[in-house]
């Protein structure tokens, strides 16, 4: 009887064992699977942050990119790096064991990002300094274009000046008709009927910056019906591309000081009498009309 109460005793003594390493297993289950939820729970918030991480260092990547417009094409190799960099890691945050490694990606794609920037920036810092740099090149040589344009022109009407201004004149033109009574003898008159003979004087004016040498100066006298008094069909010059007559024709051996010429027209024997009214004098160079007067006859 005894031994029979020893034996069932000490059955309950193993159960209780084995209920008490139950009671310890179910409790260390219990306590690992706590820790299991809460390393996954961490595990996805770490993810999750990293994730947000990651599109936001995208969208800045973006960002820079878009506010230095086509800048941004001169590094596309290294845009090409961090796009693929960025791809690595989100496949990295699809497998819990590889957060580590994911995380060590994150870190360097975010340093690769910064000094994407720096360099992009030191790129704009560059192109700026070279476009005020051409701008102001281009600004000068605008304005040695202009400087030039202006001397030119300056030079032009200089040129223009000296031109105008190396002319000569012919002043003090007068026209005398006169009356030839005998030989050497004439005297004036005012009478159409009794003109033989037609004086014009004139004055070279001084012109230094007229060249020295044998100039011509050809006299038109222009009856009232402003044809040409002329002995001559040979009596023409040439002026400006036209062929002119003229009524008399003098030379001078003009060295830049004022000079007085005289010269005549006379009548040829076989000449009608010279019509009544008035009469214009004009004095030309053979490119120039330099002087001119006015006479009348009765």
């Amino acid at each position: 009887m005894e031994g029979k109460s020893a034996s069932t005793l000490g059955y309950k003594i193993i159960i209780g064992i084995l209920i008490l390493i139950i009671a310890v297993l179910v409790y260390l289950l219990m306590n690992q699977k706590k820790e299991v939820v809460t390393v996954t729970q961490e595990a996805n918030t770490e993810k999750n942050e990293m994730q947000v991480q990651l599109d936001s260092l995208l969208a800045e990547h973006e960002r820079v990119k878009a506010s230095y417009g086509k800048l941004s094409d001169s590094l596309i190799e290294k845009d090409s790096i961090i796009k693929v960099k960025a791809i690595e890691i989100k496949k990295l945050l699809g497998v819990s064991s590889e957060l580590n490694v994911a995380r060590e990606k994150l870190m360097q794609l975010q340093m690769i990002t910064k000094g994407y920037e720096r360099q992009i920036d030191s790129l704009y810092t560059v192109n700026r300094k070279l476009r005020q740099e051409n701008e102001k090149i281009r600004t000068d040589y605008n304005l040695e274009q202009q400087k030039t344009a202006d001397l030119s022109k300056d030079k032009e009407q200089l040129n223009e000046k000296i031109n105008g201004a190396a002319v000569l004149k012919a002043y003090k033109v007068t026209a005398t008709t006169l009356k030839i009574r005998g030989e050497n003898k004439e005297r004036v008159t005012d009478k159409a009927s009794r003109t033989d003979k037609i004086k014009v004087c004139f004055t070279i004016g001084e012109n230094k910056l007229v060249s020295n040498g044998y100039q011509r100066f050809f006299v038109r006298i222009a009856k009232p019906d402003n044809t040409i008094l002329t002995r001559g069909p040979a009596y023409t010059f040439q002026f400006l591309g036209q062929t002119l007559q003229f009524s008399a024709m003098e030379t001078l051996n003009y060295e830049g000081e004022a000079a007085d010429i005289c010269t005549y027209y006379e009548q040829t024997a076989k000449a009608s009498e010279l019509p009544k009214g008035r009469y214009i004098v004009t004095i030309f160079t053979e490119d120039k009309q330099i002087g001119d007067a006015t006479f009348e006859l009765k």
